[in-house]
C-alpha cells in the first residue's frame, strides 16, 4: 500500500494532523491578510478626513522640503554611521572584559569581580542621555588641549561605557548558559581555567548571544543620535537645523525614514538569527 492511500492520510501524503493544521495555517494567513489591508485601508481614507489632515500633511510630509533636505540629512546620517563604526568594536572588546570580570572565580580575582559588578550596576542604571551630558560637558570642562577637548571622543566614551555594560550582561548570560560538565570534562583533558574559558567556554557563549547583541547595536544605531546633544552635527541635529530654515518639521520625517531605512533590514537579521538559533536547539 503507497504512502498516499495509507490509513491515516490525505491524497497529498499528509497525515490527517498535518493537514489539519496546514488548514488552520492558511485560514489565519488570510484572516492576517484581510485584517492588514483593511487597517491600511481605513488609515489611507480616514485619517485625511480629519480637520487638521491639510496643516499636518503641510508640516510633516512637504515633498519641497523632502527633496530639498534628504541629501544634507543623508551626509550628515554618515556621521552617525561613522561614530557607529567605531564605537561598536569598543563596546564589543569592552563588554568581553567586564564579562569576564564577572565570571572570575578565582578568590584572588574576587576585586575583578566586584569591579565589574559595581561597573553593570552603574552604567545599566543610569540613562544614556545622561552620562552623555556628564561626560560630554563636564571633561571638555578640565580644559584639555585639542584634540582632547572633542565631543567626538567623549560622546563615544560615554556610548562605549553604558552600551558596554549591558554587552557584558548579555556575554555572561551566555557564559552561564554553558553547561558546568563542558568546564569539567575541559579540566580532565588537562586544559587550564583560562585555556577552557577560551577553547571551550566563549566560542560557545558568544555564538549564543550574537541575536541578542544585533539588537544591542541597533538600539546604539539610534542612541547616537543623542550626542548632537554635545555637539555633532549628525543627522537630528541637521534635521533641528532644516526645520528652523523652513519652519517645517518635515526633515525629523525624513530623518526617521533613513533610520528605518538601515534598522529594519538589521532588525530582521536579528530575528533571522535568533529564529535559526531556535531551531537548531529545538
Amino acid at each position: 500500500m503507497d504512502g498516499a492511500s495509507a490509513p491515516g492520510r490525505s491524497a497529498g501524503g499528509l497525515t490527517r494532523r498535518e493537514a489539519y493544521e496546514a488548514g488552520i495555517r492558511r485560514r489565519s494567513n488570510r484572516i492576517a491578510l484581510i485584517s492588514t489591508v483593511s487597517v491600511v485601508i481605513a488609515v489611507i481614507f480616514l485619517v485625511p478626513l480629519a480637520p487638521g489632515w491639510d496643516a499636518v500633511k503641510n508640516a510633516f510630509f512637504n515633498g519641497r522640503v523632502f527633496a530639498a533636505t534628504f541629501p544634507g540629512l543623508l551626509d550628515a546620517f554618515l556621521l552617525n554611521v561613522m561614530i557607529f563604526a567605531w564605537s561598536a568594536p569598543l563596546i564589543a572588546v569592552t563588554g568581553l572584559a567586564i564579562a569576564l570580570c564577572r565570571d572570575a572565580r578565582a578568590p584572588a580575582l574576587f576585586p575583578l569581580r566586584l569591579f565589574g559588578i559595581a561597573y553593570t550596576d552603574v552604567f545599566r542604571g543610569l540613562p544614556v542621555v545622561l552620562v552623555i551630558y556628564i561626560i560630554g560637558f563636564g571633561v571638555p570642562g578640565l580644559g584639555l588641549p585639542r584634540p582632547w577637548n572633542s565631543p567626538y571622543i567623549w560622546g563615544t566614551l560615554a556610548l562605549v561605557l553604558v552600551y558596554s555594560a549591558y554587552v557584558a550582561e548579555v556575554i555572561r548570560s551566555g557564559i552561564d548558559s554553558i553547561h558546568q560538565s563542558q568546564r569539567s570534562a575541559a579540566a580532565s583533558l588537562g586544559l587550564s581555567d583560562r585555556d577552557t574559558m577560551r577553547f571551550v567556554v566563549l566560542p560557545q557563549a558568544i555564538r549564543n548571544v550574537v541575536p541578542a547583541n544585533m539588537n544591542l547595536f541597533i538600539a546604539l544605531q539610534k542612541d547616537v543620535a543623542l550626542l548632537s546633544f554635545i555637539g555633532p552635527v549628525e543627522i537630528f541635529r541637521q534635521a533641528g537645523v532644516y526645520k528652523s530654515l523652513y519652519a517645517n518639521f518635515t526633515p525629523y520625517v525624513v530623518a526617521a525614514i533613513i533610520f528605518l531605512a538601515l534598522t529594519i533590514p538589521a532588525t530582521r537579521y536579528a530575528d533571522y538569527l535568533m529564529n535559526k538559533q531556535n531551531r537548531e536547539r529545538s
